[in-house]
C-alpha cells in the first residue's frame, strides 16, 4: 500500500495576533507545529501501509522542513517539500493545484490521506479540492478505515452519528482527530530523521504548473480581512425554578426589544 500525506505546518499557540496594518497572521517569534488532525493523517498512513510506503508532502517556505523531518522521525518512508516564491500567497484552490501536480510527479499510490482541515485557516478545502483536481473519489470527516481486496470502507462522522462508505482504490480521505492517537517519534527516529534522512524539494521547475493557476496572483480567494471580535459584555445568571427562569428571561428579551410585547 503506497499512501500520500498532504500535512501543513501551523502556528503551534491560540494566542494569535493580527497585524493591523496588513490584516493577515503575525507568524514571526511564533512556534510551528505540524496541524493536529494531519498527524492523524500520518498515523492512519503507518497502520495502513503493510510493505508499502508513506510519503509525506508539504507546501511551504524552507523552514517547512521540520514538520516534514518530525514526520520522518515518526515512521514516514519518504518526504517531498513543494517549496517556490512563485507559490507564496496561493489560496486553497491554488494549493491544490500545485498539490494535484506534485502527486502526479510522485507517480502511483493507492490512498491519499489529508487531515480534515488546518487550524489556521479552518476551511476544510484543500483535501477535496485536490481529489477534484485528480479525478479521484473523496470521503470527508473520516473516524474510521478498514481496507479489504482494493476497497476502502470508513465511518464517516456526522452531526448525529455516523455512515458508513465504500469506494474503491485509489481515493482521498480527510480525517478528524476521532480516528486514532498518533503515536510520538523514538530518541533513534529523530535522529535518523534530523542527520540522515534526505528531503526532496521540488519548485514550479520541476512540477510545471501554469503560472496562472498558483500563488496570489492566480487566487479567485483572498482574505479581506482577520481581526480578533470586540469581547462580548458579561452573561447573566438566571436562578430559581424552571417557571421562575422563563418569565425572568422572557422579561429581559422584552426589555431589550428581542421579543415582542403583547
Amino acid at each position: 500500500m503506497n499512501i500520500i500525506v498532504c500535512i501543513k505546518q501551523v502556528p503551534g499557540t491560540t494566542d494569535i495576533k493580527i497585524d493591523p496594518s496588513t490584516g493577515r497572521l503575525k507568524r514571526e517569534g511564533v512556534p510551528s507545529i505540524i496541524n493536529p488532525e494531519d498527524k492523524n493523517a500520518i498515523q492512519a498512513a503507518l497502520d495502513l501501509k503493510g510493505k508499502g510506503k508513506v510519503t509525506v508532502m508539504t507546501m511551504g517556505p524552507p523552514q517547512a522542513e521540520d514538520a516534514l523531518r518530525e514526520a520522518l522521525a515518526i515512521g514516514a518512508t519518504e518526504a517531498v517539500l513543494l517549496s517556490d516564491m512563485k507559490f507564496a500567497g496561493s489560496d486553497t484552490w491554488a494549493t491544490a493545484n500545485i498539490l494535484a501536480a506534485a502527486v502526479k510527479k510522485i507517480g502511483k499510490f493507492d490512498l491519499i490521506l489529508c487531515g480534515r482541515e488546518a487550524i489556521d485557516g479552518n476551511t476544510a478545502q484543500v483535501g477535496p479540492q485536490l481529489a477534484e483536481n485528480l479525478g479521484l473519489p473523496q470521503i470527508t470527516y473520516v473516524q474510521k478505515i478498514e481496507l479489504d481486496n482494493g476497497k476502502v470502507k470508513v465511518e464517516r462522522e456526522l452531526e448525529d452519528g455516523y455512515e458508513i462508505v465504500e469506494t474503491e482504490l485509489p481515493v482521498l480521505l480527510t480525517v478528524i482527530k476521532e480516528l486514532n492517537e498518533p503515536c510520538y517519534p523514538s530518541l533513534n527516529g529523530i535522529y535518523e530523521a534530523f542527520h540522515k534522512r534526505e528531503i526532496k524539494v521540488l519548485t514550479n521547475k520541476d512540477l510545471n504548473v501554469d503560472e496562472e493557476r498558483i500563488g496570489l496572483e492566480a487566487s479567485p480567494t483572498f482574505v479581506k480581512k482577520v481581526f480578533t471580535p470586540e469581547p462580548k459584555g458579561q452573561g447573566t445568571m438566571l436562578e430559581g425554578s424552571v417557571k421562575d427562569i422563563a418569565k425572568e428571561l422572557i422579561k429581559k428579551l422584552k426589555e431589550k426589544e428581542i421579543i415582542q410585547k403583547f
